[in-house]
């Protein structure tokens, strides 16, 4: 009998990263993996399970010039271990499903337009994740393709959070506060219902930080808050991207500079953030390790933003009961962490230098009346779990 498999992809702008996935029951991983530097200089890095299963090579630039030919490459290591892999669907991390979707969906002709659509909400994301959806629908034409997306998670915001102070028309054109990450918040919130239930039904703030970076505030394991905005640029600043900035900004650059908005576009999304400020690296191991003024200025501005922020959740949500850290940051600098609770014992939050050195999952003191604690985030296994839900839906209709 062959063994029903879910394959997952997340496609960015010049990486895509790969999962599969046995949905027989609980959806386990066989496989993970990523191409990066897609049309450039592209790596393979995958673990394919077993003692013998971690890979790591460098591959030729034709074979992975796009999107299409890194999933061939990708697919052609997988066969090797998985001879008959034949994925029954392919899951997707899809970006911006706009104010229209806020459950998975099946991809058809119609839904893949509609994502189309939706590319100047997120021109940095989205045209590279229909690329990848694209591709799959050629490598693997019988399987069902599924949507899953980063905005979903906010869709219940209340108005007051939702929207901007702009001519109610263009609320009505979809120009409104989506907030992202939602996969990954997903995935912690339900964590947190299976661990630590009371805390899920409270007031959580969840720091997804990484070389993308938001927080979201939840009430009873819906999303109230986000610090991500109409697009993935607000709020925090990032590894290349500004975070929140005043929109006169742009209007200077454009008047006073002579740029293009395609040139703004480019400087806040690609040469902003932490690689702006230190001049140095996007990476926070990099600027950590570094220790000159400019990476320390770089730091020192990551984790204010990071407090300020918290403090506006934390009063979006009437008080704070956990803050819980994600994301390759959040999960990995004890300093980052250590950083951003300090001197919060006015919010409850009383870290334990020795807990967070261990990197344990609960690194609050004994004394602390706000729980802080650390939860790998995992959202290929959120798309692999909607997909097997979607596909049991769609066999059984």
């Amino acid at each position: 009998m062959t063994t029903p498999i879910v394959l997952t992809l997340n496609a960015g702008s010049s990486s895509l990263k790969f999962g599969v996935y046995d949905i027989s029951e609980a959806p386990s991983q066989l496989a993970v993996g990523l191409v990066e530097r897609i049309g450039g200089q592209p790596q393979l890095k995958a673990d394919l399970g077993g003692l013998d299963g971690k890979v790591r090579q460098e591959l030729a630039p034709e074979e992975a010039r796009d999107h299409k030919s890194a999933l061939g490459t990708a697919l052609a290591l997988l066969r090797k271990r998985f001879p008959h892999l034949h994925a029954a669907a392919v899951g997707h991390r899809v970006v911006h499903g706009g104010p229209k979707y806020t459950l998975p969906v099946h991809v058809t002709p119609q839904v893949l337009d509609e994502l189309r659509a939706f590319s100047p909400f997120a021109p940095i994301h989205q045209p590279h994740n229909i690329s990848g959806i694209e591709a799959a629908l050629e490598a693997f034409p019988d399987a069902l393709q599924v949507a899953c997306f980063d905005t979903a998670f906010h869709r219940h915001q209340p108005k007051v959070n939702d929207e901007f102070a702009l001519p109610r028309e263009y609320y009505d054109k979809g120009v409104r506060r989506y907030g992202f990450h939602g996969l990954s918040y997903e995935y912690v919130a339900g964590e947190l219902k299976r661990f630590a239930p009371l805390l899920y039904e409270g007031r959580v703030v969840i720091a997804h930080l990484g070389n993308g970076a938001s927080m979201c505030g939840m009430l009873g394991g819906r999303s109230v808050a986000s610090t991500m905005g109409f697009t993935a640029l607000d709020g925090l600043p990032m590894g290349t991207r500004t975070g929140q900035i005043d929109p006169g900004v742009i209007f200077y650059m454009v008047q006073q500079e002579g740029k293009t908005i395609d040139e703004v576009r480019d400087l806040f999304y690609t040469q902003s953030g932490l690689l702006g400020i230190s001049g140095l690296s996007n990476d926070m191991r990099t600027l950590e390790a570094a220790g000159t003024p400019e990476a320390k200025e770089a730091i020192d501005y990551f984790v204010f933003r990071a407090r300020r922020e918290l403090g506006g959740l934390a009063a979006a949500l009437g008080g704070l009961d956990a803050l819980v850290f994600c994301g390759g940051i959040g999960e990995n600098s004890r300093y980052i962490r250590q950083r951003i609770c300090e001197g919060l014992d006015w919010i409850g939050i009383e870290l334990d230098r020795e807990r967070n050195e261990g990197n344990e999952r609960r690194i609050n003191g004994s004394f602390s009346r706000t729980h802080v604690l650390v939860v790998p985030t995992n959202e290929e296994l959120v798309i692999a779990r909607a997909a097997k839900a979607l596909l049991a839906e769609e066999t059984q209709a």
